[in-house]
């Protein structure tokens, strides 16, 4: 029995960290214990003489839970990683892929995961050990959640004063770039800014980008589906959301049992909105198929959904890209500022999806590749353009996209 779980990076974010990390033994310790990351980072630190940013040997870990009174229970390494196998409260799990060295650390409360990415929803990773603690483990409405509220509450007001002085650094630095202000003023700014930098360990990229990818937390999340053949529509509706709508997540797909998943990657929000999207999609498109053909699977039901699929809106950026097709932008100032902002954007997408690559590599040990499959039945050239007529119709009701004032 899966999992459910709940996205918790430890209070790395909160404690300035920023940048891909294979952090997982401070982030499972952190959560587990209440304790603020950047200690027990120094802490693992220092008693490995090496940095916890790329892992922490198992020798350490276990020291280091053990002089803090936790105890190890072996597994036999080929135990499914499911909440029969764990007991009740706080538990600190070390999982693997079967004949690999390589493993990963992740705290369970109550069953449920917290972490940056849910390895219960993988079939391939197998409960190696896991630790707990009589001090946290006894009851689930008392000492549990103290502890996680504690460490919690210590992190929100880290980031708190964290911003608070991102948002003093960026006033000085206007400051002292403002040509308004006097000499005496710019060098009051630029001291009281070293001063601050120095005290804090931040650069001026902190300062000036606030949309630095080396701050994005990302996140994979997956979206089950009935059946382990997957439909051509539901693919292309995957690359719909991603292509179209959340354009800094990423896909790709995966079997558990006799199900699908689809998996979405990518900054937190962005994969939390996308599968909401889809899964209403999913669920508006094989209604529509039931109701027109009666199924969504195979025959002219699929071949409906997949010009349901094809028929969606794409976004503005794009029809306003089709229009000006052709048009000269350096004879509009307004135009060619427009095309120059979307420049930015994509290229700021990019650097985010190459992030989230490298962050797959890092965290979960997943290089992706490319593949394709066989082409499908006979395909129902009416159904589809019934679909398709239906799918541009549609009225996309997109979660968490900010709503624009439009022009009169």
């Amino acid at each position: 029995m899966t999992m459910e779980f709940v996205w918790n990076d430890g209070g790395r974010a909160a404690c300035g960290f920023v940048g891909l990390a294979g952090d997982c033994v401070t982030r499972a310790i952190s959560i587990a214990t209440g304790a603020v990351y950047r200690d027990v980072y120094q802490e693992l630190g220092t008693a490995s003489e090496h940095s916890p940013r790329d892992g922490v040997a198992n020798s350490f870990t276990a020291d280091y839970l053990k002089q803090r009174g936790w105890q190890c229970c072996d597994s036999q390494g080929d135990r499914a990683f499911d909440s029969s196998e764990l007991p009740k409260g706080v538990v600190i799990a070390q999982v693997g892929k079967r004949d690999e060295p390589s493993r990963h650390m992740c705290t369970v409360i109550d069953h449920v995961v917290h972490d940056t990415w849910n390895p219960a929803d993988d079939e391939d990773y197998f409960l190696k050990s896991f630790w707990t603690s009589s001090a946290v483990a006894t009851a689930t409405s008392g000492l549990i959640p103290t502890a996680v509220r504690r460490g919690g509450q210590e992190q929100e007001l880290t980031q708190q004063a964290f911003e608070k002085i991102l948002r003093r650094l960026r006033a000085l630095d206007n400051t002292a770039s403002n040509g308004a202000s006097t000499e005496g003023e710019k060098h009051n700014a630029l001291r009281m800014m070293q001063s601050l930098m120095l005290r804090h360990n931040l650069t001026r990229e902190d300062i000036v980008d606030e949309d630095n990818v080396e701050s994005v937390q990302f996140t994979r999340m997956a979206c089950p589906v009935n059946g382990r053949r997957a439909c051509i529509w539901e693919s292309m509706l995957a690359a719909y959301v991603t292509q179209y709508i959340f354009t800094s997540v990423q896909w790709y797909r995966g079997t558990r049992g006799h199900r699908t998943l689809y998996w979405f990657y990518g900054p937190l929000n962005d994969v939390q909105n996308a599968i909401a999207l889809f899964r209403e999609l999913l669920l508006t498109i094989a209604t529509a198929a039931h109701l027109q053909y009666g199924g969504h699977a195979r025959g002219s039901g699929a071949s409906y959904a997949e010009g349901y699929v094809a028929g969606l809106p794409r976004s503005a950026d794009e029809a306003a890209q089709t229009e000006s097709v052709g048009k000269d932008r350096s004879s509009d100032p307004l135009d060619a500022a427009e095309h120059g902002q979307g420049g930015l954007i994509h290229t700021r997408t990019l650097a985010l999806q190459d992030a989230a690559r490298e962050w797959l590599v890092v965290e979960c040990g997943i290089r992706l590749t490319t593949s394709r499959g066989r082409g499908r039945y006979l395909h129902d050239d009416a159904a589809a353009s019934r679909g398709k007529q239906h799918g541009a119709k549609h009225e996309l009701n997109v979660p968490g996209r900010r709503r624009r004032i439009a022009q009169q």
